[in-house]
């Protein structure tokens, strides 16, 4: 599948537009890794805990935007972007949405 954040790929044609297609990922780090997080936060610099959630956030909703797209029998995704939120104090929501299209090459 391709997936782009342009409006068309190049070498391609848009032959079709399905509608569109996205993913979402609530994640919260784990008693543990807030608490540790916390610690970290006292010095400053990155806090490697919630960087890697965020991480396998972004990735898994990239993973399920792609299986909703093929589910609509699209082989590509445009405009493609990331759109995050707060729930709580302690969870994160990730969600990568995009148009799902049938595209060919030129």
């Amino acid at each position: 599948m391709l997936v782009v954040t342009t409006e068309g790929i190049a070498g391609y044609r848009i032959e079709k537009v399905l509608g569109h297609t996205f993913g979402v990922v609530v994640r919260s780090r784990g008693l543990g890794g807030n608490i540790t997080a916390s610690f970290r936060s006292l010095f400053g610099g990155e806090i490697k805990e919630y960087t890697e959630m965020i991480e396998d956030a972004r990735k898994a909703a990239i993973d399920r935007m792609i299986q909703n797209a093929h589910a609509m029998g699209a082989n590509a995704i445009i405009m493609m972007r990331f759109d995050s939120g707060e729930i709580g104090q302690t969870m994160s929501e990730i969600v990568a949405y995009g148009t799902a299209v049938i595209a060919e090459k030129e």
